[in-house]
């Protein structure tokens, strides 16, 4: 499916006293090649807020094989999963300029109406940029 690869540099302030990447900005890093996924399809996440769509997360698993540390380049390949329905699933691998892969994780977000707050389909422009 479609993937797409997105980099960061690890900052200080990400990391904790042992001197590696603080698990809770993972979720940042995945948010970060998700909307890069997203404006790489020519969709703009704040024109599908305007047009009534949210896309909370609904799951997210992550798996940490190595360290990330200070200074660190990282690469994060995302990948969709399947073509969404209700949900989209992205998967993504996290390398350091090794090529060592350090994370592997993945998510589901959920399309929902912003008004309404209930579960809506993929928007048809998505799944036709997808197809």
């Amino acid at each position: 499916m479609k993937s797409h690869e997105s980099y960061v540099k690890v900052r200080y302030a990400e990391t904790d006293q042992m001197g590696v990447v603080y698990h809770g900005n993972y979720a940042q890093y995945l948010e970060i090649a998700r909307l890069d996924w997203l404006t790489a399809l020519d969709i703009s996440y704040k024109t599908m807020e305007q047009e009534g769509v949210m896309l909370p997360v609904f799951e997210m698993n992550i798996k940490f094989l190595k360290p990330a540390i200070f200074e660190d380049e990282l690469k994060i390949e995302v990948r969709l999963k399947e073509l969404p329905s209700v949900k989209i699933t992205f998967e993504y691998l996290i390398y350091n300029q090794n090529k060592e892969l350090l994370t592997q994780a993945y998510t589901t977000l959920v399309f929902m109406d912003s008004k309404t707050k209930k579960p809506i389909r993929c928007p048809q422009y998505i799944l036709g940029k997808l197809k």
